[in-house]
């Protein structure tokens, strides 16, 4: 059985005496889903994985997308790199990835499921660890919304789009990344998902938008709808719905992309180094009969 110890918040637990970088049998994936489900986030200490190891871990969980714009780990093209590091002048990867709140691939036609993110250096100054990733939960912002705001916004959908994250990165200052060229858009085309959706693992309804990629309640007006996100947007960063994770050098994290939306805190400077390798999971399993086992 899998230790499994629960944060003092509103997300997140720790699962020990479990090695992600051995074969991983039914009884104990299901237990991990289980904990997702529950918790939201969750944090593996104390691991040492290879990038192909990683990959391997991840696909448990379903198809891995490949990347725009993020370096990939040479050998494990499914394996993407977030730092800061720099070689030779050149940084070895993405240095300035998801600054601001997102959910990754709602900009997707199948949606994402997880993010696997494995903590290869963290920064640290004077003693405390920089560079955390902060939460915010989407079952419950669901939940505290008004009766009528639940009931208005029943059927609704929204568009997401990839380049508006995007470009919000490249119009901050300092900011090394460029637009997408018309290939790189063309790959990544808008999506249009409901506003609430009911997550696979719990059975019960999330608040499915996000800052970063939420573009507009589809045939509402225009004015009408940027009112109602931005008023969705303020109520889900309400601090009683947040957690901050404070990493751990080898942490390996997974979190929700269903159940929560999340921001990386770039408190760091660029000579203090941060490395993580990243796999994110599309929902391409989660959804079919079978996956999750009945409780």
């Amino acid at each position: 059985m899998l230790k499994i110890t629960p944060n003092d918040a509103i997300l997140g637990a720790t699962i020990e005496e479990f090695d992600a970088a051995q074969p991983m049998d039914d009884a104990v994936f299901q237990q991990i889903l289980a904990a997702l489900g529950r918790h939201g986030v969750l944090r593996f200490p104390r691991q040492t994985l290879t990038p192909a190891q990683l990959k391997t871990f991840s696909e448990r969980f379903g198809d891995i997308q490949s990347g725009i714009g993020e370096k990939r780990e040479g050998g494990v093209p499914e394996v993407g790199i977030l730092s800061n590091v720099r070689e030779a002048g050149e940084y070895i990867g993405l240095p300035d990835a998801g600054q601001d709140w997102h959910t990754d691939m709602s900009y997707r036609d199948v949606i994402g499921f997880v993010n696997v993110l494995y903590g290869v250096k963290v920064p640290v100054r004077d003693g405390r660890v920089l560079g955390g990733t902060e939460f915010s939960d989407m079952h419950a912002a669901y939940e505290a919304l008004p009766a009528d705001i639940k009931s208005r916004l029943a059927d609704a959908t929204v568009t997401h789009d990839f380049d508006k994250f995007w470009m919000m990165m490249v119009n901050r200052p300092g900011s090394v990344r460029k637009p997408m060229t018309p290939e790189q858009r063309a790959k990544r085309p808008p999506a249009v998902h409901p506003l609430f959706l009911t997550h696979p693992l719990t059975g019960r309804k999330v608040l499915y938008c996000n800052p970063g990629y939420a573009m507009r309640i589809d045939g509402w007006p225009e004015a009408e709808s940027k009112a109602m996100l931005d008023s969705l947007f303020e109520h889900q960063l309400k601090a009683e719905f947040r957690y901050m994770h404070t990493w751990q050098q080898h942490d390996l994290l997974v979190w929700d992309h269903i159940g929560t939306i999340h921001q990386a805190i770039a408190d760091y400077r660029a000579d203090e180094e941060r490395l993580m390798l990243r796999c994110q999971v599309m929902a391409t399993r989660v959804f079919e009969p079978g996956f999750v086992r009945a409780a």
